[in-house]
Order: structure tokens, then sequence, then C-alpha cells
């Protein structure tokens, strides 16, 4: 198993109650993708470096995870498709 990061930004019109759905629904990919959630951090509301979506704001978000390698993958077209997912990157993390 390998250690990643999934580093996302949500939409600023979602309401606290969908921001949390929206992250709880990721975590339950990761889970059925096999890998494990270790940490969320939620960094809050941050301005964007450029509008995306005819938005300037957005809710950071950075979780790590361990799982299998096939699994990013399959979490990246999950995540993808999802509204409230405006920017999203997933990086694997140097062993130590």
């Amino acid at each position: 198993m390998s250690k990643y990061e999934l580093a996302l930004v949500l939409s600023e019109k979602l309401e606290d109650e969908e921001r949390a759905a929206a992250i709880e629904k990721i975590q339950g990919y990761i889970t059925r993708f096999g890998g494990t959630v270790s940490d969320v951090d939620e960094w809050g509301k941050k301005k964007l470096a450029y509008e995306v979506r005819k938005m300037t704001e957005g809710y950071y978000y950075f979780i790590h995870f361990e799982a299998e390698t096939q699994a990013p993958a399959e979490l990246e077209a999950a995540v993808r498709i999802m509204e409230p997912v405006i920017r999203y990157l997933i990086v694997k993390q140097d062993e130590e």
C-alpha cells in the first residue's frame, strides 16, 4: 500500500452540510476502492488563483490515504464527475 494525498477545491456556493456530504462521499469512494483514510485536513474558504466556473473562492480540503496502486485512478474517475468539486489533484507521497 502506498500513501497518497488528494487535494480538493469545492464550490464556494455549498452549505456546510453539502460540503460534509461531499467529503463523506469521497471517503466512501476511497474505502470502496480498498484504501484507508488517515487524515482529512480542512483549510477553509480561500481565494482561487484564477476564476473557475465564475467563482473566485473555494473550500480547500486535503485527504491523506493509503491504497493500492490502482485506487487513485478509480478515485479520480469518481471525483471528476462530482458536481461540487471544481478542482482536484491526487499525488503519491514519498515513502519515508
